[in-house]
């Protein structure tokens, strides 16, 4: 999360670097809590996907250009397999400068301490209302749980979604400072039990005295591993291209700036499974 008009200073760059990961997974609204029963399947049997998203996650970290994608209308609706709240374990495995040392984004060299070390937090997804039976992500919650687990305690104000676009997210920190989220594009591919998406989105983040800029991919493939414990496992992929307002903007064209490769494992938090 490092490309910036301005070099981040202390706590600011942290959070800055860390909300790419919560906007890209969570960024939907959710109004109801579970309505049915969370596992009814008769077979998650599939095979591996085949398509431009699996293509280009199995190409990492050979990114050359933005992933193929629509734009974004309306929320994202997640396989029914995704119903409950999980325990999610986020660990970040690696991380790519491609076009280093020509072009490396402030605070990028600052994230090698995050490799390997294992970040947990809760999420929950459920039915957007009780007429429709598209499972989303509850935005607030989960954002609030991902940045108290890098942050602690009190470090989130509020999380907004605008009512009438909710592609769009406000996030209000401690601080006085401010995460603004606009999804533009998106894809997603998917089988019984995998599922791909793909969304790309620009980030404004802003304190009293300081503006940052940035537009921001991020692809996941994620699989229902187990029925009987349920776990989903996933690799993610968070790409940073720079914004028009970056002076090194027509150097870098299309490719990525900067790579991040997560890995995560979700496991069903046994009391919300009827």
């Amino acid at each position: 999360m490092t490309v910036l008009l301005q070099r981040i200073k202390g706590i600011g760059r942290s959070i800055a670097l860390m909300l790419l990961f919560v906007f890209c997974w969570f960024s939907l609204p959710y109004t109801s809590m579970y309505k049915t029963s969370v596992y009814k399947w008769a077979d998650i049997k599939g095979g591996v996907l085949a398509g431009p998203l699996a293509d280009r996650l199995d190409q990492f970290p050979s990114w050359k250009s933005r992933p193929p994608l629509k734009p974004a209308q309306g929320n994202l609706q997640y396989p029914d397999w995704f119903q409950g709240e999980w325990q999610v374990t986020s660990t970040l495995t690696a991380l790519e400068a491609p076009l280093s040392p020509e072009i490396v984004t402030p605070g990028f060299a600052d994230q090698e301490r995050y490799l390997e070390q294992p970040v947990v937090f809760d999420v929950r997804f459920g039915s957007e209302d009780t007429s429709d039976a598209a499972i989303v992500a509850d935005q607030a919650y989960n954002s609030r749980s991902l940045i108290t687990a890098y942050l602690g305690d009190g470090s989130v104000q509020n999380v907004t979604v605008d009512p009438k676009d909710p592609t769009r997210q406000v996030t209000r920190l401690r601080g006085d400072r401010k995460l603004t989220s606009v999804i533009s594009d998106r894809a997603t591919e998917s089988s019984t039990a995998e599922f791909i998406t793909s969304e790309l989105f620009q980030q404004i983040f802003s304190s009293a005295s300081q503006i940052y800029v940035n537009q921001v991919e991020n692809t996941t493939d994620y699989r229902l591993t187990s029925i009987e414990k349920p776990q989903i496992e996933a690799d993610q992929v968070t790409a940073i291209y720079l914004s028009p307002q970056d002076p090194q903007y027509f150097k870098a064209g299309n490719r990525p700036v900067a790579l991040y490769r997560y890995h995560l494992i979700l496991t069903l938090n046994e009391h919300l499974v009827d």
